[in-house]
C-alpha cells in the first residue's frame, strides 16, 4: 500500500490556500421577450451600456442598441433562429472589439473577425474597440501627400491625399468598385495597408475581387471585410466601423498610413433603416432615422492626416528608437534642459516644429537634434462609395456623405456607354485638397486640364449643332478629343504616376495633334516603352522634377522631356 508524505499534502494545501482569491462575478441576467428579423427585445437588463455587449445562451454575442423604460433593443451580431423566447441573456460589461494586428494582413473576414477564407483561425491578442473617437483638430495636420491611385483622369483632376476622404458616386455599373480595386492595386511599394470593406454585396462579387488582388499580389498589404447580402442587417451595419477599427491600429500604434474603402455605405444605409424601423425609431426622410448622418459622419471623420510629434534628442540618438518622454528640454520653459522627473517638451505638428528648429534648439547649444517620435504621424485615407439611381446626387443618402466627405469623384454612366472608362465626370467631381496631394511635375503639367476638358464639352456640343467653326476652334476640338483618348484607362491597369505625367504632357503640349484619335492609345504604349527603354534618365529627372520653370543654367528643366518626344514621333508605328 503506497504511503503518502503528509509534509507534501500540508504544503500543497497551504499554497493552495495563499494564492485563493475570493472573487465574485456578478452579471446581470435577463430574458428574452421576442426575436426576430435579427433583434431581440430583452427584460431585466436595467444596468446595461448603450453599446454593451450581450451574450445569448447559444454563446452568439448581440448589441444594446435601444434602452427604452421596461426592454432592450439587442441587434443579434449572429444567427437569430437559435435564439428563442424566454431563454437567458447576460451582460458581459465589454464594449463590442474586433481582432487587429498584422495577422488580419492576407486575410478575408466578417465584421467581427472571424475568418472567412478557410484559411484557419487568426493568432492574434489585440483587439480594438469598433467604435472610437475620431482625433481633434489639434491631433491632426494638413493633408499633403499623395495617394497615387494609377487612373489618369483621378492622379491629375481630383488628386486624393493620405488622410482625405474622397467620395466615389454614380449609378449601378459605372466602375465605382473598379476604381478602388484599381486605388488598392497600385499601392504596392507605397508602404500602406488597405482595407476593404464589402457590404451588402454579392458573395461572388467579392470573390471577384479578392482573385484579382490576388493575381496581383496585393493581398500581401490588404484586408477584406465581408458582410454579405444574405448576412443579418445587424453584421453590415457594423462592417464599416470594424474595418475602419483594423485600419486604425496600423495608424495609432505603428504610425502607419492606411487605406479603408467602404463599398458601399448606401447598403449600410439601409441595413441601419432597417434595424432602426424594426426597433420603432421615428422615422424620417425617405423612412430613415433621424441619426444617418451622424452614423456616417462619425465614421468618416476617424480618417485623418495624424499630427506628427517631435522632441529635442542627442545627437546620438537613435531615430528610430525615439519615445515621446526622451525630449531634453522641460516642457514647462522649452529654452532650458528639463530636471529630474520632470516632462519633456513634444512638439506637435509642423508648426511646432519650426519653432523648435528656429527657437528651443539654438538655446539648447550644439548636441542635439529634433527628432520625429516613432509611431506618430499615420493617416487614414477613407473611400467611400455611394450608389445613386438614375444619377440623382440630391437624394439623402448622397447629399449627406458629399457634404461629410473632402470631394468626390462621380461618375458618369452616359460616358461609359460612350466608350470612356473610367467615366469621371470632371464637371462636377471636385478634390478639396488639389494640388497638395500632387507631385510637382503633375501639378505643373495638370493645373490646366480641367478647365480645358470643360470647354472641350462645351464647343463639343456647339460643334453638333452642324455649325461652321474656324482653325482655332476645329484645333481646340482636336486636342479634346486626343485628350479623352489619352485619358482613357483598361481596369485593373493601374498606371505609375511618372508615365502618367509624360503622357498627359504631351497631350496638353500638342504632341498627339497629328497622331489619328483611334491611334492615340497605340501611340501612347509605344511612347512609355520607348522612355523606359531608351530615356531612362529623363524620367529620372522627370521624378526629381520640382518645377518647369527654367534651372540655373536658364534652359528649361523638362527639355529633356521634349527632346525624348521629337526622337520617339519618327518611331512611332501606327
Amino acid at each position: 500500500m503506497p504511503r503518502f508524505n503528509t509534509d507534501e499534502i500540508v504544503s500543497v494545501l497551504t499554497q493552495e490556500i495563499k494564492e485563493y482569491r475570493k472573487q465574485l462575478d456578478a452579471r446581470e441576467v435577463g430574458r428574452v421577450l421576442e426575436v426576430g428579423d435579427g433583434i431581440a427585445r430583452v427584460y431585466g437588463l436595467s444596468g446595461v451600456m448603450a453599446g454593451e455587449m450581450v451574450e445569448f445562451k447559444n454563446g452568439i454575442r448581440g448589441l444594446a442598441f435601444n434602452l427604452e423604460e421596461n426592454s432592450v433593443g439587442v441587434i443579434i451580431l449572429g444567427d437569430y433562429l437559435g435564439i428563442t423566447e424566454g431563454e437567458e441573456v447576460r451582460s458581459t460589461g465589454e464594449l463590442l472589439r474586433v481582432p487587429v494586428g498584422s495577422a488580419m494582413i492576407g486575410r478575408v473576414v466578417n465584421p467581427l473577425g472571424i475568418p472567412r477564407d478557410g484559411k484557419g483561425p487568426i493568432v492574434t491578442d489585440t483587439f480594438r474597440p469598433v467604435e472610437s473617437i475620431a482625433p481633434g483638430v489639434a491631433g491632426r495636420q494638413p493633408v499633403d501627400q499623395p495617394v497615387q491611385t494609377g487612373i489618369k483622369a483621378i492622379d491629375s483632376m481630383t488628386p486624393i491625399g493620405r488622410g482625405q476622404r474622397e467620395l466615389i458616386i454614380g449609378d449601378r455599373k459605372t466602375g465605382k468598385t473598379a476604381i478602388a480595386v484599381d486605388a488598392i492595386i497600385n499601392q504596392r511599394g507605397e508602404n500602406m495597408i488597405c482595407v476593404y470593406v464589402a457590404i451588402g454585396q454579392k458573395e461572388a462579387a467579392v470573390v471577384k475581387v479578392f482573385e484579382k488582388l490576388r493575381e496581383t499580389g496585393a493581398m500581401d498589404y490588404t484586408i477584406i471585410v465581408t458582410a454579405a447580402s444574405s448576412d443579418p442587417a445587424p453584421l453590415q451595419y457594423i462592417a464599416p466601423y470594424a474595418g475602419c477599427a483594423m485600419a486604425e491600429y496600423f495608424v495609432y500604434e505603428k504610425g502607419g498610413d492606411t487605406l479603408c474603402v467602404y463599398d458601399d455605405l448606401s447598403k449600410q444605409a439601409a441595413a441601419y433603416r432597417q434595424l432602426s424601423l424594426l426597433m420603432r425609431r421615428p422615422p424620417g426622410r425617405e423612412a430613415f432615422p433621424g441619426d444617418i448622418f451622424y452614423a456616417h459622419s462619425r465614421l468618416l471623420e476617424r480618417s485623418a492626416k495624424l499630427a506628427e510629434r517631435w522632441v529635442i534628442v542627442p545627437g546620438d540618438a537613435d531615430e528610430s528608437q525615439v519615445g515621446k518622454d526622451w525630449g531634453v528640454n522641460s516642457a514647462a520653459n522649452p529654452s532650458e534642459m528639463r530636471g529630474p522627473g520632470e516632462a519633456g517638451k513634444v512638439y506637435v505638428g509642423p508648426l511646432d516644429k519650426e519653432h523648435a528648429l528656429k527657437h528651443d534648439l539654438p538655446k539648447l547649444g550644439a548636441g542635439f537634434k529634433v527628432a520625429k517620435v516613432a509611431g506618430s504621424g499615420g493617416s487614414l485615407t477613407a473611400l467611400p462609395i455611394i450608389e445613386t439611381l438614375e444619377g440623382e446626387v440630391s437624394a439623402y443618402i448622397p447629399t449627406n456623405v458629399i457634404s461629410i466627405t473632402d470631394g468626390q469623384i462621380y461618375l458618369q454612366p452616359a460616358l461609359g456607354r460612350a466608350g470612356i472608362w473610367p467615366a469621371v465626370d470632371v464637371g462636377i467631381s471636385v478634390s478639396r485638397v488639389g494640388g497638395k496631394a500632387q507631385i510637382p511635375a503633375m501639378k505643373n503639367i495638370a493645373s490646366s486640364l480641367r478647365l480645358d476638358l470643360a470647354s472641350f464639352r462645351e464647343l463639343e456640343a456647339f460643334a453638333q449643332l452642324g455649325t461652321d467653326l474656324d482653325k482655332a476652334t476645329q484645333q481646340q476640338l482636336d486636342r479634346g478629343y486626343r485628350m479623352v483618348e489619352v485619358l482613357k484607362q483598361p481596369q485593373f491597369k493601374p498606371m505609375n504616376v511618372i508615365d502618367q505625367v509624360m503622357i498627359i504632357y504631351a497631350g496638353t503640349r500638342g504632341h498627339l495633334d497629328k497622331i489619328e484619335r483611334r491611334k492615340v492609345q497605340a501611340w501612347e504604349q509605344q511612347f512609355l516603352r520607348f522612355m523606359a527603354e531608351q530615356r531612362p534618365q529623363v524620367r529620372a529627372t522627370v521624378t526629381n522634377m520640382k518645377t518647369w520653370k527654367k534651372g540655373a543654367d536658364g534652359k528649361p528643366l523638362h527639355e529633356g522631356l521634349e527632346e525624348a518626344i521629337a526622337a520617339f514621333q519618327p518611331q512611332f508605328k501606327a
